[in-house]
């Protein structure tokens, strides 16, 4: 790590819908940066620095109101990444903004600009801000199949209306992978990625290979074994501790699931680590973190108030 002295920055993801109104055609707000400043004419996400004595998320609520005027109505903390520039190194505390007022004012960009993260049109991007785009692909959602409990067509039903519904990170969780397993596996790859959703296969990156998912999801005595990111589009892992957190960020991972949160029907009597254990372990994490462990979707907003991209969840994921 640099030596040099960290400039922290609040840095803002300002969501509006899309034309459609469905969660993958959500829009975020990028700015132009002015001549006269560093990286002139490259793409960022709006934002500033963090004054000495301010919490992160005062100066967002700050920045946004001077550079665009607008009042934060609603917001959660996400990810932070560090990068060092020539002229500074910054850490970047950025914040998702889901609901604002006021009307948009380039005070101090060239231009504003709604896009989306897989079909952007404008460039280029801050360096800093460029591995934020793949993170904003990344559904809210992950549902964890159960064919082996439920029946691969009950399962592969489920599938296609939750796909139907909204976009998921489908995760491919069966105890063993044999013929049948596959030709699920296969089928439910199919259906999720014609609706727009990705799909991993959990544990055993040759047969996500093999069958085309789109990545692997690694479980954590597999992620503990590893020196490298697997060479798939999207892999992630399975996080109990502080040190398999730093370890998936140390190798690139995508994103990491991290529980369980509340007790679970799968494992009763199980530990659990609740919401401020949650809080504590993800703050400061630089992949998104889905949260799992009894939950479903009116546990959403409390995931995200606790700095989780989203949830993820087996039974109440098909209900």
């Amino acid at each position: 790590m640099s030596g040099r002295k960290q400039v922290a920055v609040a840095a803002a993801v300002i969501f509006r819908d899309g034309p459609q109104g469905r969660a993958q055609e959500r829009e975020f707000l990028l700015g132009q940066r002015a001549p006269g400043t560093f990286y002139p004419g490259y793409w960022e996400f709006p934002g500033g620095k963090v004054e000495p004595g301010e919490r992160p998320v005062d100066a967002l609520v700050r920045e946004l109101d001077e550079e665009l005027g607008i009042r934060v109505l609603e917001c959660s903390p996400w990810i932070t990444l560090s990068h060092e520039y020539e002229h500074a190194f910054v850490r970047l505390h950025f914040f998702r903004v889901k609901a604002w007022s006021g009307e948009l004012h380039d005070h101090v960009h060239s231009a504003l600009c709604w896009q989306r993260a897989d079909t952007l049109t404008v460039g280029p991007m801050l360096p800093a801000n460029g591995p934020v785009l793949k993170s904003l692909r990344l559904p809210g959602r992950m549902a964890v199949s159960h064919a082996w409990q439920i029946g691969a067509a009950v399962q592969l039903d489920a599938i296609r209306r939750a796909c139907a519904a909204r976009p998921l990170l489908l995760q491919i969780r069966e105890p063993v992978f044999d013929d049948g397993t596959r030709a699920f596996a296969a089928e439910a790859i199919r259906i999720a990625r014609s609706a727009g959703s990705l799909t991993v296969i959990n544990g055993d990156i040759d047969a996500a290979r093999s069958l085309g998912a789109d990545g692997v999801h690694l479980k954590s005595a597999q992620l503990a074994t590893l020196d490298a990111r697997p060479p798939l589009d999207w892999v992630g892992a399975s996080c109990h501790t502080t040190d398999d957190l730093a370890h998936a960020q140390r190798l690139g991972l995508d994103y990491a699931v991290v529980g369980p949160v509340l007790p679970t029907a799968t494992h009763p009597g199980a530990p659990v680590l609740g919401w401020d254990a949650l809080t504590d372990l993800i703050a400061g994490c630089a992949i998104p973190v889905f949260a799992i462990g009894g939950l479903d979707g009116s546990h959403e907003a409390r995931a995200h108030a606790c700095g989780a991209h989203g949830i993820a969840a087996i039974r109440s994921a098909w209900s």
